[in-house]
């Protein structure tokens, strides 16, 4: 009883963290609101007092909502990603560029910069690249008929490492005046170019994903007991394996695809809602879900409101990230 009020408690906080600090961070940047008038363009018929502007809709409705509800998801769906392969591959290393997803999406945004591809071919040409990037790793990995968990492994960093190699084949050859800093702007992760469209193509993907995984968190629990032992439950191990690859695939292109590399999202939130939940997938992938969403946001909306030029979402997160899980590592004992 003591426990389910536990989990109650910090489920209700984290949702309730969501909902003020998506509104805080709707009032804040070189043109700033208060939170009456933010409300007032989002519930117009509940604040009819409240006098708007069509300039303050156009910011909060064009540009600062969808960019807020980018970094919602995509924290929530890097978050869910990475607990998902953590306990897939029982890794705590893991992440969700374990199989080459992210440096696949990478190589076709790079290439469709270097052609001079619209925004959303670009996007479309990432999307496309990082899911045929796993296709790749899973051929590879395939020995005799059938594939193993090391050699997924395996053959995902060798296909990362060779997509890695494709990007920086592309850096070399593109224009060091206009294309190369394009590029190298966008590998550092930034959802600045967020529009209605690229949400609009992007998040189904991800809500997809996450929702395949979430889904799935029971049964992820049994995936770390021995092979026979999990089948002896009735599970049909290689279907929830392909699952999660699929959603986590899912999440992690269309991620890429909107807003570039954003690293340690995946890696840290899953270990923190550890700390706080224990090992059960039942809590982990929930509280990572909530977790990612509020460490995104609070990062993006450091990155745009920070300074007077944006800083790239990547910087930050490692930034803030890489002492924290020092932190972490510190006050567990090492990653178990």
């Amino acid at each position: 009883m003591k426990k389910r009020s536990y989990y109650t408690i910090w489920f209700t906080g984290m949702l309730i963290t969501v909902v003020l600090i998506s509104i805080v961070a709707m009032t804040l940047g070189r043109y700033s609101m208060t939170v009456k008038e933010v409300l007032a363009i989002l519930f117009p018929k509940w604040f009819t007092k409240v006098e708007v502007i069509d300039t303050m809709r156009t910011v909060i409705l064009d540009i600062r909502l969808p960019r807020v509800l980018l970094a919602l998801i995509s924290g929530a769906g890097l978050s869910v990603a990475g607990a998902a392969f953590q306990g897939l591959f029982s890794n705590p290393l893991a992440t969700p560029d374990t199989l080459g997803v992210s440096t696949g999406a990478s190589f076709g945004a790079a290439l469709g910069i270097l052609l001079g591809a619209s925004a959303m071919q670009i996007q479309l040409l990432a999307l496309c690249t990082g899911v045929a990037a796993v296709l790749l790793v899973y051929m590879v990995g395939r020995m005799n008929g059938t594939s193993s968990m090391i050699m997924i492994v395996l053959s995902g960093m060798v296909i990362s490492a060779l997509f890695s190699a494709m990007v920086s084949l592309i850096k070399y050859v593109a224009d060091p005046q206009d294309v190369l800093p394009t590029i190298t702007f966008w590998l550092m992760g930034s959802m600045s170019g967020t529009t209605k469209q690229t949400l609009t193509m992007g998040a189904p993907f991800i809500l997809i994903g996450t929702v395949i995984i979430f889904t799935l968190r029971f049964k992820l629990n049994a995936l770390s007991l021995p092979e026979d032992e999990a089948k002896s439950l009735g599970i049909n191990i290689k279907l929830i394996r392909l699952l999660i690859i699929i959603g986590a695939t899912m999440i992690t292109a269309s991620v890429v695809s909107m807003c570039g590399q954003i690293g340690w999202v995946g890696l840290l939130i899953p270990h923190i809602s550890r700390m706080l939940f224990g090992n059960n997938n039942k809590y982990v992938l929930p509280a990572s879900i909530l977790l990612g969403a509020i460490f995104m946001l609070v990062v993006d909306t450091l990155a745009r409101s920070a300074s007077a030029a944006e800083i790239p979402v990547s910087i930050l997160t490692a930034v803030i990230g890489a002492p924290f899980f020092i932190i972490l590592l510190r006050r567990t004992g090492g990653i178990k």
